[in-house]
């Protein structure tokens, strides 16, 4: 009798810490330590009277995997914290991403033509180049960068994933 391989799923967790030197160190070396990987990773101090951080991660595994990273997460000592977004549903997930393209000519109104249909902001502009800033699912963001990308896209930035819990429930 064989096993059949188990799925791997992409979980999104939101951990409330410590803003403290090392914590963050302490949350990465968890994944690292273990060959966790992490797919995305923002962070950013929430409560600034409680010193408090809020750290989103995109991680992917079995579920196996995602279960032993909650209980691992949860054990750390400056956590306050951890949520799986994923396994609760109804969230919202965000991306920021800012995108350079150069170009003249058609390709140039062409990556506007893009950009409007995306809803992406121009920051910058010059003769033979643009920045757009674009927001929304990572989903989105991936087409419109390929997309770009075959219009001359010459430099890239993302922020990576947050997310926040729908309804009237807060952390």
């Amino acid at each position: 009798m064989t096993n059949a391989p188990q799925e791997i799923e992409r979980h999104t967790f939101a951990v409330l810490v410590d803003n403290e030197p090392g914590v963050l160190a302490r949350v990465i070396g968890l994944f690292s330590g273990r060959g966790y990987n992490i797919e995305s990773l923002t962070v950013a101090e929430v409560d600034a009277a409680e010193r408090v951080s809020r750290i989103t991660i995109v991680t992917t595994g079995t579920r196996m995997v995602i279960e032993q990273i909650q209980a691992q997460l949860d054990r750390l000592v400056p956590v306050h914290r951890v949520r799986d977004l994923t396994a609760e549903g109804r969230s919202i997930e965000r991306e920021l991403a800012l995108v350079k393209v150069t170009g003249t000519g058609e390709r140039r109104i062409e990556a506007m033509r893009i950009a409007g249909i995306f809803g992406a902001r121009v920051v910058d502009a010059t003769l033979s180049s643009f920045v757009f800033e674009i927001t929304g699912a990572s989903e989105e963001i991936e087409d419109f960068i390929g997309l770009m990308s075959q219009l001359g896209l010459i430099e890239l930035c993302r922020t990576g994933t947050v997310a926040i819990h729908r309804g009237a429930t807060g952390f």
